[in-house]
């Protein structure tokens, strides 16, 4: 899930949840809403945090595939 993905539910579920006074017979559309807030706000942590390590590893790594190795002192 990317981040657009995630945005997407959080604002669909944000919909749901506050602006649909609409019932329909079995599902109860303010608890969809809230669910479907959860899961996108869990999507966008860890694509935030898939992010941070990707472009973390972009960094380190030299375009044409050799290791850097850097003494530390």
């Amino acid at each position: 899930m990317y981040i657009g993905t995630s945005i997407f539910l959080i604002a669909v579920g944000a919909i749901l949840a506050f602006a649909v006074t609409a019932t329909v017979a079995g599902i109860e559309i303010q608890t969809a809403g809230i669910i479907l807030m959860v899961v996108g706000g869990l999507g966008l942590v860890i694509s935030l945090f898939q992010e941070a390590i990707w472009s973390d590893r972009r960094r380190r790594e030299p375009a044409d595939g050799t290791v850097v190795e850097r003494e530390y002192r």
